[in-house]
């Protein structure tokens, strides 16, 4: 977690620890699992809405369309609508959605690296 030491001199705003800093909106935002997969899926590509829904197995068209627009809000995602009939809607990650890609990529590793052990624990504490 952010240490007290790390915020000195910072706005309240990027305070993690208070409930009403953006820096814990945006946490929010971010840090679930169909936002976590769609930025995977972007990666350096762009990608046509049934494009994206096809690379994120699972996701209901409502939450990729939830997920698409608050990306979107918070300036991670590029939504571009080209003036065809019908129209086609592409999205691409921007410079900070890039960044956060670069972190969603070592949660990735991570969860690929720890997986066996993670499923033992399960399987001890199920049990």
């Amino acid at each position: 977690m952010v240490t007290k030491q790390l915020l000195e001199g910072l706005p309240e705003d990027a305070d993690l620890r208070r409930a009403d800093s953006l820096a814990r909106e945006i946490f929010s935002d971010v840090a679930n699992k169909w936002a976590l997969l769609i930025i995977e899926a972007l990666g350096e590509r762009t990608l046509r809405f049934s494009e994206l829904r096809d690379e994120v197995e699972g996701v209901s068209h409502k939450m990729l369309t939830q997920n698409l627009r608050m990306l979107e809000r918070n300036g991670l995602v590029d939504r571009k609508v080209h003036p065809t009939v019908p129209p086609r809607v592409e999205y691409t990650l921007t410079e900070p959605g890039r960044a956060l890609r670069i972190a969603v990529d070592v949660i990735c590793g991570w969860t690929q690296q720890h997986l066996g052990h993670i499923e033992s624990a399960r399987g001890r504490f199920d049990a």
